[in-house]
């Protein structure tokens, strides 16, 4: 392989990763005038005909990596991570809901403790807000008992129930439960022109749903002062002699090899991946990795526990195209009787006879269409607390995922009550099927905040104790999984050391 020169002029800033945590940085670094550029080591995703084709989705795969990942026996499995400009979230389901106030505090689970963070939610609720304008979040206050206070209003409508979505969310307040309308990231208009399609799942190409590409992206690239160069995979961070700051950022685009010599690095390449990268960076001064004096690197990951959730009545016509458009949380901060927490429902994105069909492959599409014409599809999620045996490894060129499920009890009780509601509500029929690992599933922490470096690699800005020109910004930093969709989080925060950066390093 060919090595390159450092470039003459390497810029201030380097980000690694175009996904929620380094697009949304970049928007709100763009103002300070530094040259940044953003390395991502996928591509655009272009406008084409899979985007909105189920059976190329769910049962080829088509949009899948070509790459495995490893269990902690050896076993080989093909992971739900996309590497494109945009990351993950260019098919997300665009909830962009704030971790409840409650989140930010320690909670007792019927499985373990989820740690306090290193501030309250009083902290980051001002960058929610700037967040939720950002990714032009559609939503409204007032209809959920667990949110937490919003300073600013969102600044658009939620997005529209259909006919039988309407007249479920009917049946589940009569149930004794308390819908509320998702915040979400999608001009249903604009989305519904492309195509009569759900967004869940369904890439996205400048079609309608608000995504790391779409918005904050699209923002920061208005300013001459950044750039954004894909196919490039970055292999290595390299320190000064004395181990501390980063003085290299080595990556690979059309087979060769360049270094790079920013003056900050800010690592925003997803959960998995960037401790991947820190732990591939080891040297003699850090033999077990980058940022890892704490031995935290790689360890604490999380990933929502998640299943679907199937409501059939015979009775019951469902014909909405998008569906995931309410929530509830009557189980979010207790069991509904004074217990432990089970977590966040969520109706997903209509499910249809070809998405069945990826697991149920004898059964015939058209049964399986008439089925889903009287049925309706949530989602159940629950806080996968940190623990620090669940970890992301390296072995050589392998990465080794030993996730270690944390806090089930409490999800099958989710489920249970779900079925309880869903049966009060008129369907007779029930049913439910947890979501495996190969799911992205809401990837989190490995590389996590907090005010001790003894305890975690990174500080209450996301800057690593060890090297003080390094930031990771992604789901990494996160120190808990809460129970809701960590975007919004990840994009607030993501402003909030973007404002401290331009405060402190750029001033």
């Amino acid at each position: 392989m060919n090595v390159a020169s450092p470039q003459s002029q390497s810029p201030d800033i380097v980000i690694i990763g175009s996904g929620i945590g380094g697009s949304t940085i970049a928007a709100g670094l763009a103002s300070s005038g530094a040259q940044i550029l953003i390395l991502e080591a996928g591509d655009h995703l272009p406008d084409r005909p899979e985007n909105r084709d189920p059976r190329a989705i769910f049962q080829r795969g088509f949009f899948r990596p070509d790459e495995s990942w490893y269990d902690a026996d050896g076993k080989a499995f093909n992971p739900g991570n996309y590497y494109n400009v945009g990351g993950n979230s260019k098919f997300y389901g665009a909830v962009l809901t704030r971790y409840r106030a409650e989140d930010f505090a320690e909670m007792q689970h019927l499985e373990g403790v989820s740690p306090a963070w290193p501030f309250a939610y009083e902290e980051l609720e001002p960058w929610y807000g700037k967040a939720e304008a950002l990714y032009q979040v559609r939503g409204t206050s007032g209809e959920d008992p667990t949110e937490p206070h919003h300073s600013t209003p969102y600044g658009f409508p939620p997005v529209p129930d259909e006919e039988p979505i309407a007249a479920l969310r009917k049946r589940l307040h009569g149930a004794g439960v308390h819908p509320f309308s998702l915040p979400l990231g999608v001009d249903i208009d604009k989305w519904m022109s492309h195509g009569k399609t759900p967004w869940d799942a369904h890439p996205n190409s400048f079609n309608g749903k608000m995504d790391a590409e779409t918005t904050a992206l699209a923002e920061a690239l208005q300013h001459g002062n950044i750039r954004l160069q894909t196919n490039s995979r970055v292999t290595r961070l390299e320190t000064a002699t004395d181990g501390k700051s980063i003085v290299g950022v080595h990556y690979v685009r059309d087979g060769k090899t360049t270094v790079i010599k920013p003056k900050l690095v800010i690592l925003s390449a997803g959960a998995v991946q960037s401790a991947v990268l820190l732990l591939r960076s080891a040297n003699s001064n850090n033999p077990a990795g980058l940022a890892n004096r704490s031995d935290q690197v790689g360890r604490n990951f999380m990933n929502h526990n998640l299943s679907a959730v199937i409501g059939f009545d015979p009775r019951f016509r469902n014909d909405s195209i998008y569906q995931k458009t309410f929530g509830f949380n009557d189980f979010y901060l207790s069991d509904g009787q004074g217990g432990a927490p089970l977590g966040n429902v969520q109706l997903l994105g209509r499910i249809s006879g070809p998405v069945l069909k990826s697991d149920l492959k004898l059964v015939p599409e058209w049964l399986l269409n008439q089925f889903c014409n009287h049925t309706v599809d949530f989602l159940a999620m629950s806080e996968d607390v940190p623990k620090p045996e669940s970890r992301v490894r390296v072995d050589g060129d392998r990465i080794i995922l030993q996730w270690v499920r944390s806090n089930w009890p409490a999800h099958q009780k989710l489920v249970a009550q779900i079925k309880s509601v869903l049966r009060v509500a008129g369907f007779p029929l029930v049913l439910s099927k947890a979501f495996d690992r190969k799911t992205p599933s809401h990837q989190c922490g490995t590389v996590r905040m907090g005010s001790d470096p003894a305890q975690a690699p990174l500080d209450v800005y996301c800057r690593a104790f060890d090297h003080p020109n390094l930031f990771v910004v992604d789901a990494a930093f996160l120190p808990t999984s809460a129970a809701v969709n960590p975007a919004l989080t990840i994009a607030a925060q993501a402003l909030r050391v973007a404002d401290h950066i331009i405060a402190k390093d750029l001033a």
